[in-house]
């Protein structure tokens, strides 16, 4: 009987594998101060969780794929295309389970490993899903694909698809090195697409594609500025007149929302709101996981908090846009990139709006306010709940408090 080689809805063995999830991704602590309303308090700290944070479905189903892949294969050589998800101990216990990366980072190449792949082989295709080209590849060279792509990404893709076949040049707005944005970019060839992609980052780069549209900018200096971003052979002219817009799911969603608003504008204004159906398209691709944290993040802000510990990867495009909230609003406010980053009365962070690739690290003493004090805390979509009871307890470790007491709280 001929082997199955692809597989997107898992291999029915959660329960073999439930054990060593919660091993890894757990929280007793996390638990606790849920059940009593997500508020903690003792000896004048309070701490308080926001209403949604931590792994998403998308995530979690990614992570379970993963564990069930190795249940499955005990005695196959197993690969990842890249990250699993934006989180360094997640990608270090796969790692653990001898699943080999195919690429690191942001890099986007896949290394030497790539040309040795066979049918025995197993690939797993993270939840930022893989270019159209190397999955293309994996087919050719008959491996066996696991398939953990997230659901709202499948949608964004599926939108990009349509505007390329339909003959618009897709709008991402995203950032270019991030491997979603890459793939996402890489649909428009997907089913005889037209291959027309144009990153933009923000609105400031926005703006310089509404310029070209309205002509206050010509197609050498659009060019000069956004050629990162730009599919091969872009023609501004020919690849400007009609558009579709999409989004890395992580971004934020008040930006993208107002990107779309901006070349929506600047098209009706060029074409006119009468023609404009065939200049313009506009998909709600917004990730509701994405969406819910940032709107718990701002509801939790709106309580009077002396410090915001924001915990996720450095390079997490969700938990960067949770920081920069935080940081607008709080002036303590520090991203950690796992609970171990609390040492006492040192905390180590990234400072909010740094780059994703650069990873910036910087440790900041007496971060933890003498006297009563109020703390939010959040985590990126790619945190185990783990690293945020991590967190919690060296919190109350840092104010010389038992983080057991943690577990025998009532609700405050």
């Amino acid at each position: 009987m001929q082997q199955e080689k692809y597989y997107r809805k898992g291999f029915k063995l959660r329960g073999e594998v439930q054990h060593l999830l919660d091993r890894d991704y757990r929280s007793e602590v996390v638990e606790k101060i849920r059940e009593n309303g997500n508020h903690f308090e003792a000896d004048g700290l309070s701490i308080r969780l926001a209403d949604e944070f931590g792994f998403c479905y998308g995530v979690d189903r990614a992570v379970d794929y993963a564990f069930q892949t190795r249940e499955k294969f005990p005695d196959r050589r197993i690969f990842i295309t890249g990250d699993m998800i934006h989180n360094a101990s997640m990608n270090d216990r796969l790692r653990e389970m001898g699943i080999e990366f195919l690429s690191e980072g942001f890099d986007g190449r896949p290394d030497e490993k790539f040309d040795q792949l066979g049918p025995e082989d197993v690939i797993i295709l993270p939840a930022f899903g893989a270019p159209v080209g190397w999955v293309k590849m994996l087919k050719e060279r008959e491996c066996i694909v696991v398939d953990t792509t997230c659901g709202s990404v499948l949608s964004v893709w599926k939108r990009v698809t349509r505007y390329a076949k339909r003959g618009f040049t897709s709008i991402i707005h995203g950032k270019y090195y991030h491997e979603e944005t890459k793939a996402t970019a890489s649909q428009t060839l997907k089913d005889g697409g037209n291959g027309k992609y144009l990153i933009v980052r923000n609105m400031k780069e926005t703006g310089y594609v509404t310029d070209f549209i309205l002509g206050r900018m010509d197609a050498d200096e659009l060019r000069e500025k956004l050629s990162h971003g730009m599919s091969p052979g872009f023609d501004p002219d020919e690849d400007l007149v009609s558009v579709g817009v999409a989004n890395q799911t992580t971004m934020l969603m008040s930006e993208t929302i107002a990107v779309g608003a901006e070349l929506r504008k600047a098209m009706s204004e060029r074409y006119g709101a009468e023609n404009l159906d065939e200049h313009f398209e506009l998909f709600d691709t917004i990730c509701s996981a994405t969406q819910d944290r940032q709107d718990a993040l701002f509801g939790l802000l709106e309580q009077p908090l002396d410090v915001m510990v924001v915990i996720g990867g450095y390079n997490s495009s969700n938990t960067n846009n949770l920081a920069i909230i935080s940081k607008e609003r709080v002036g303590r406010s520090y991203h950690i990139a796992s609970g171990d980053c609390i040492e006492g009365e040192v905390i180590r962070h990234k400072p909010a709006g740094t780059p994703l690739d650069a990873r910036e690290e910087v440790s900041e003493s007496d971060w933890l306010p003498d006297g009563p004090v109020r703390i939010g805390l959040t985590a990126g979509a790619s945190t185990p709940n783990s690293q945020i009871g991590l967190a919690v307890g060296r919190i109350l470790e840092a104010r010389g408090l038992s983080p057991e007491i943690a577990l025998s709280s009532s609700p405050a």
